[in-house]
């Protein structure tokens, strides 16, 4: 671009003027074909190529085969545009060109031709030596597709068609504008305007998406033809999945599975997911009586006649909520709804490569109702034989509940003949923190077993793909729109192919061995417990293990509010009469009210960050907190004066003299709790009775509330910082980056300033004892991640000196598997990773290691289930190839008949069903054989890895990837509803 800026900006513009005139004398002499003198006409915009110029004769044979060229006559002066048209140029059907019919019929004076050049009104002349071949028909082979089937005065060629076609599904570019620009194209100035043709226009794409349909499907290759056509048989299947009769093999469902590998057994699974889109509505705009769906179920829409009737049985059935309230669910009673006939569409998608599957797309009238999704989902699996089904979906957790209940409402050719313990149900990885805590291992595709990587997200990705066609479906018709997105769904299906990484799987397997190997060689027995834990989980139905998850925590430390729930149950008043009254004035009441006051007063950093300086709003908010703060001091001291009520005798002058300031800054006013009070003697005479012991157990929930927290936060440290080496990448995310971990530092230290502060609390009033076994003393070095290792002292050195820099150091040091526990002497776990035993005092590993443990465990289990599974993906992609092949050979000798007549098919119409199907059977062999070529040494690679040879040597290797589908995977717009929390952050 520089050189073309600096050195031939001139030269270009000069170039492109030179094209308005007509150029060297040699070219406007004389005709480019007669060679008569003072040629006038030329080709518009050098449509065809070159400068040449024709006498009007010449012009129009040399277009008598390129009717939609502009033509332009020179005046003297400049150029002015004409058309074939006015000079008297005839287009004559039914003959070779330059024949003549004796029995030509004229065709309407306003003949027009949609072309990918633009809008032209044309004469055309029919051929009328056989009476048996309508209009419509020669116009078809022609290559022109008519807009009507009587009498047609509009078409459009079949490359204009196909160029919409694409440019809709990739651009979402709608027939109003693509005509539109057509027009543009034509008459740039408005001076002559071209017909308009935009309603013909949409007729023909959408005739054209129902034909390409039926001739994918190979409904042209069978005497039945259309009327023929199966329920789903024109939609596109999934050539990875599983498919009974396809690319299994043979006797496949006669195997006794209890005796077949693991690595086996999981290949037949069947993964598919499910979800509804808001952003695809429609508007009551039209009627079914004018605008009806043709050939209703045969392609990715469900039938909608049957569909119909089973939302009108159960629309009206209550649907119970147990977990997340998902607004989606409830969005009939939402706003916005108005004049809608549909507020959005369902979908079923195998959940591994992203097709849709046949029948599996529906409407939804009033939200996303379980009777809709009920049906979408037993309608995706119509006719499909299956063993194993994993299904995902944003609430499974709910929807699974009553599923197998709810079946018998279908048609019985819904109903799934499977063991229902075969089923698992399932909520996609980026929904699943949302739910409540008890879904989040039961229902997560990272500890199910066979799952490899499965994520379960693919529906959200289609839906992005659609959801740019929302602002033209949302006018349509109910026929027109069902077309259109039928199109697009075929389209989409179209382009899938798939690619995998085994590096991923080798990294993880080799993390796993390291922990699992410095954890079995200080507790063998333990490590084998989990590991048993763990495979029997996978294997089991989870809803029926909620309670039983190796991944969540079994064992709930005492926390501050455990202690405070025991101390209110212990100090309930008893009445004479032997009632017991709730006391609002106790012990513990006044102690929880210090605690909530030295927990407010550490906001004493934030009240004081703006200084001098603050904004008017910052004044008010600090003077809000201050005399909130003052109401509290006032009725703690209040309190006190009951609990504590020598106090004051036994301070020192100078804390006398802090108890009776009232000028002091509330965050910065000394409480005088019991703990506070360090010689035993004074604390019992200064207190009433009890009230330290009170305290004591309060201060240690307190400390061990703080020391889960600052656990929680060491891990949400180690996974964002290694979100960030994976994902974060220039200045702007880094700073966001450093931000947020500046931030969860924060927190960690807080953490350790509640905990140290409780600690030393408890040991002022119950001195040296057992309890210290449980609350050791946090020094500095113990503050560290399961993955990262204590310091040592030049690394101490060389950090305050950063720090004394100004430079930015994050905590921990991380070892050198990055992201795993070695078990290492030099780097041993810190205390605060194990508990005590509250039988034997003897140390234990903390829940929250086993849990780590646990889940590295599977990560290995499911990075090797997906190398298994993409392996025999790219086998069974290879098998359907090979059945797709013979099927099209078949196809192209099975007509006998044209199609809706008892004729026998004609020579011509033979020739072309022939054509059809032997190139398709010819692309299918070529596919395959450039798979098994390109496939080769990942596949390879594959069986070395699960035979568990070394694979570090060899180089990395990368299937091909379709570029626009790894577009559409990285760029996901989810259609999040109303209620949902922020958990796509």
């Amino acid at each position: 671009m520089k050189n073309f800026v600096e050195n031939h900006r001139e030269e270009t513009l000069d170039e492109w003027l030179r094209t308005e005139g007509r150029g060297s004398p040699e070219f406007y002499n004389a005709c480019a074909r007669c060679k008569a003198p003072g040629p006038e006409f030329r080709c518009s915009r050098q449509m065809c190529l070159g400068p040449a110029m024709y006498c009007k004769v010449c012009v129009v044979e040399v277009h008598s085969q390129l009717p939609t060229h502009m033509i332009e006559r020179w005046t003297d002066r400049f150029f002015v545009a004409t058309t074939l048209d006015e000079l008297e140029a005839r287009i004559q059907l039914g003959h070779v060109p330059g024949s003549y019919c004796p029995k030509a019929m004229s065709a309407h004076k306003d003949f027009v031709i949609i072309d990918t050049l633009g809008i032209r009104t044309v004469k055309l002349n029919f051929c009328g030596c056989d009476s048996t071949i309508t209009h419509r028909q020669q116009l078809m082979r022609a290559c022109l597709w008519p807009a009507t089937s009587i009498d047609p005065q509009t078409c459009a060629t079949f490359n204009s068609i196909r160029l919409f076609e694409v440019q809709n599904c990739l651009g979402k570019i709608s027939a109003y504008d693509f005509v539109r620009s057509l027009e543009l194209l034509s008459n740039g100035d408005g001076l002559k305007p071209p017909p308009d043709r935009r309603r013909a226009f949409r007729a023909i794409a959408r005739q054209y998406r129902m034909m390409q349909m039926l001739k994918r499907g190979g409904r042209g290759h069978d005497d039945s033809g259309v009327a023929g056509t199966g329920q789903g048989e024109l939609a596109l299947l999934c050539r990875a999945c599983p498919q009974p009769d396809i690319n299994l093999p043979d006797g496949w469902d006669k195997i006794d599975w209890d005796e077949m590998d693991e690595d086996q057994r999981y290949k037949y699974f069947l993964l598919l997911a499910a979800d509804a889109n808001f952003k695809l509505i429609n508007r009551n705009v039209s009627t079914e009586a004018r605008d009806p769906v043709i050939d209703d179920g045969t392609g990715y829409f469900c039938n909608r006649a049957e569909y119909s009737e089973h939302i009108r049985k159960h629309v009206d059935e209550e649907e119970m909520s147990s977990c997340s309230g998902f607004q989606a669910m409830f969005l009939a009673n939402a706003k916005r709804v108005k004049g809608l006939r549909v507020t959005g569409i369902g979908g079923v998608t195998c959940a591994r490569h992203n097709m849709w599957r046949p029948n599996g797309v529906g409407d939804l009238q009033a939200g996303e109702r379980f009777c809709n999704m009920d049906f979408l989902v037993f309608s995706a699996l119509l006719n499909f034989t299956l063993m194993w089904l994993i299904f995902s979906y944003d609430i499974a957790c709910q929807f699974s509940k009553r599923i197998w209940s709810r079946m018998p409402n279908l048609p019985t050719k819904y109903h799934l003949n499977i063991n229902k313990d075969n089923v698992r149900w399932m909520v996609p990885n980026f929904h699943l923190p949302g739910h409540k805590k008890g879904c989040h291992s039961t229902f997560s595709f990272h500890w199910l077993w066979g799952a490899g990587c499965t994520h379960g997200e693919t529906v959200e990705q289609n839906w992005e793909f659609l959801n740019g066609a929302a602002a033209s479906t949302k006018l349509m018709g109910l026929g027109a729109r069902v077309t259109a997105l039928e199109g697009l769904l075929g389209f989409h299906n179209f382009r899938r192919e798939i690619a995998h990484y085994i590096k991923e799987g080798r990294a993880h397997q080799t993390s796993f061995e390291a922990f699992d190997e410095g954890l079995t060689s200080r507790m063998a027995d333990v490590v084998a417990e989990w590991r048993e834990w763990v495979d029997t989980w996978e294997k089991t139905a989870h809803s029926e293990n909620e309670e039983n998850s190796p991944y969540e925590y079994t064992e709930a430390g005492t926390t501050l509010k455990d202690v405070r729930l025991a101390l209110a149950a212990e100090e309930y008043a008893i009445t004479g009469d032997g009632t017991e009254v709730e006391r609002e004035d106790t012990p513990s009441t006044f102690i929880c009210l210090g605690l909530e006051l030295e927990e407010a007063q550490q906001l004493a950093v934030f009240i004081k960050v703006a200084g001098p300086t603050a904004s008017t709003s910052q004044q008010l908010e600090t003077l809000k907190r201050r005399t909130q703060l003052r109401g509290k001091l006032k009725t703690f001291r209040k309190m006190q004066k009951s609990y504590m009520p020598n106090l004051r005798r036994y301070l020192t002058p100078s804390q006398r003299a802090i108890w009776d300031a009232d000028d002091k800054e509330p965050e910065a006013t000394r409480l005088f709790m019991p703990s506070d009070l360090t010689n035993a003697k004074i604390r019992q005479k200064a207190c009433a009775k009890g009230l330290d012991g009170v305290e004591a157990r309060l201060r240690e929930g307190e400390a061990g509330e703080a020391l889960d927290g600052l656990r929680h936060g060491l891990r949400t440290r180690t996974a964002t910082t290694k979100f960030k080496v994976r994902n974060w990448s220039g200045q702007r995310a880094l700073t966001r980056g450093q931000g947020i971990l500046r931030h969860i530092n924060i927190k960690i230290h807080a953490s350790k300033l509640r905990y140290r502060y409780a600690r030393q609390a408890v040991l002022k009033l119950k001195a040296h004892g057992d309890w210290e076994k449980r609350l050791k003393v946090l020094a500095e070095d113990d503050i560290r991640a399961l993955n990262e290792r204590a310091l040592t002292e030049e690394e101490k050195a060389e950090r305050e000196h950063l720090r004394a820099a100004g430079q930015v150091v994050e905590e921990g040091g991380i070892s050198a598997l990055g992201d795993v526990v070695t078990g290492e002497t030099h780097r041993s776990l810190s205390w605060i990773w194990y508990g005590v035993s509250d039988k034997t005092g003897d140390d234990k590993l903390h829940e929250a290691l086993r849990v780590e443990w646990c889940k590295a465990y599977s990560r290995s289990k499911r990075w090797r289930e997906d190398l298994v599974l993409v392996e025999e993906e790219m086998r069974r992609t290879i098998e359907f190839g090979q059945w797709a092949e013979r099927r099209w050979v078949a196809r192209a000798s099975a007509r006998t008949v044209m199609l809706g007549t008892t004729k026998s098919i004609s020579p011509e119409v033979a020739e072309g069903v022939r054509a059809y199907a032997l190139e398709h059977a010819e692309r299918e062999r070529c596919t395959r054989e450039l798979l098994l070529q390109d496939w080769a040494p990942i596949r390879r690679r594959a069986e070395k890895y699960l035979k568990g040879d070394d694979i570090s040597q060899e180089p990395e290797l990368v299937i091909g990837v379709d570029r626009d589908a790894l577009r559409w995977a990285e760029t996901v717009e989810y259609d999040r509803e109303e209620g949902e929390n922020d958990m796509y952050q």
